[in-house]
């Protein structure tokens, strides 16, 4: 899915009059429009969004994955580390930080939120320090926690995040415009809802800590930070109910539904039997697997239904590290769906990441089908040990089944195709 469709299809001036989706804004009453944005779609949103607005766009600033880059004319673009952020993502939060405070009330902030933004625009409580946020986020990305419970946490350490930013660009109007990588497109967890209210709280923050079992590996000045929170000594995040968001709406411009309605498209004009079985798959990277097993030998035993079938599935889910091996998500799904349709003849599957980067490897997924685990073991390679390390990188290496696409400048999670024969 280009991020020029969805933002071509999106905004659009008429004479004085901009419509940004179902939304509309007198440019005759607008001082200023300023742009700003964080994640691996962002600048790429920021293109399309220049080549409309042109010159009525006064300032900018867009942050977004390194090898994402795009030079623009009127918005500058700059580069950091995702998903733990780096020295760049924190020079980036206090960037975006100061256009929102500067904005005036006639002015219009124009916001382009995409997948990864949460660590490429990062800031810290000033207890703390920049190592510790970038710690605490490699900490969550390996503890199995699920995108809300991670969002819910690095909300609370940061005064951007969970509608934050919000308050500095008020009474300013601003509008969102999001490109979803959260399982349901949940506006208030993309790119951690820095323009969106929030009504979670410290204690909310702790109780995942604690159920994850990180209160004593996280960094103590962020934990205390949090326990002081709690205690009341630091503010809580805005809510719903505050008057700054009146001023504040957003758009949401596409998601992994649209990505597997585009597949379906495709699939069902070279004749397959089509599907869209979900697009919010969530948790653990196991049971996601073992779901769509099942669905595969639900499907495949349908004699009602026309093969080949394509299965379609979409979603994010989260894997717990308990070995060193490198791989992704995408990755480990394909080894795991590999080892269970060894006895299932005429299924190929992939799993690969929308962005192009599954688990920081530079490889999108993997394709597996009936006879991978056969194939490999003639080879002398042994799945399951690699498989047991967490090692999916290193097999896919050997055994061959990697999908390279190089980077994508989209992100709207991960795409999991089944075909049955």
């Amino acid at each position: 899915m280009l991020p020029g469709k969805v933002i071509c299809d999106l905004i659009s001036i008429k004479g004085s009059l901009l419509r940004i989706g179902y939304l509309s804004f007198d440019l005759d009453k607008i001082s200023n429009i300023c742009i700003v944005g964080a994640g691996i779609s962002s600048a790429a949103m920021g293109h399309y969004v220049e080549n409309i607005l042109e010159d009525r766009i006064n300032t900018g600033y867009i942050v977004t994955g390194y090898s994402h880059f795009c030079r623009l004319h009127k918005i500058e673009v700059a580069e950091a580390a995702c998903p733990v952020p780096d020295r760049n993502s924190f020079m980036a939060a206090e960037r975006i930080r100061q256009i929102a405070v500067n904005a005036s009330e006639n002015d219009l902030v124009i916001c382009l939120w995409s997948g990864g933004g949460s660590a490429l625009m990062a800031d810290y409580p000033a207890v703390s320090s920049p190592e510790d946020v970038s710690y605490m986020y490699g900490l969550l990305m390996k503890s199995g926690a699920d995108i809300r419970e991670i969002n819910i946490i690095l909300k609370h350490l940061s005064a951007i995040k969970g509608g934050y930013l919000a308050k500095h660009i008020w009474p300013a109007k601003s509008v969102s415009i999001l490109l979803s990588d959260v399982p349901g497109d949940p506006p208030d967890l993309i790119a951690s809802g820095p323009t969106l209210p929030d009504d979670s709280t410290f204690d909310d923050a702790i109780k995942i800590l604690e159920n994850k079992n990180l209160v004593s590996e996280a960094p103590i000045r962020l934990v205390n930070y949090l326990f002081e929170g709690r205690q009341g000594k630091w503010p809580e995040m805005p809510v719903t109910s505050d008057p700054v968001f009146g001023n504040s709406t957003f758009v949401m411009a596409g998601s992994n539904k649209t990505a597997l309605q585009a597949s379906r498209n495709e699939a069902e004009q070279i004749g397959l039997t089509t599907f869209i079985v979900t697009p919010e798959l969530s948790g653990d990277v196991s049971n996601a697997c073992t779901f769509i097993i099942d669905k595969i030998s639900e499907y495949k035993n349908d004699d009602n239904i026309k093969k080949p079938v394509c299965l379609l599935f979409g979603g994010r889910t989260t894997i717990r590290l308990t070995a060193d091996g490198r791989g992704g998500r995408n990755q480990h799904l394909a080894l795991s769906a590999a080892l269970q349709i060894k006895h299932i003849p005429g299924i190929t599957l992939l799993a690969a990441d929308s962005d192009g980067n599954d688990g920081d490897t530079g490889m999108a997924g993997a394709v597996v089908d009936s006879e991978t685990v056969n194939r490999a073991l003639e080879s002398g390679i042994d799945p399951e040990s690699f498989f047991y390390r967490f090692d999916s990188f290193s097999f896919f290496r050997a055994a061959g089944g990697h999908i390279y696409t190089d980077r994508t400048m989209t992100d709207v999670m991960d795409i999991i195709i089944a075909i049955i024969d």
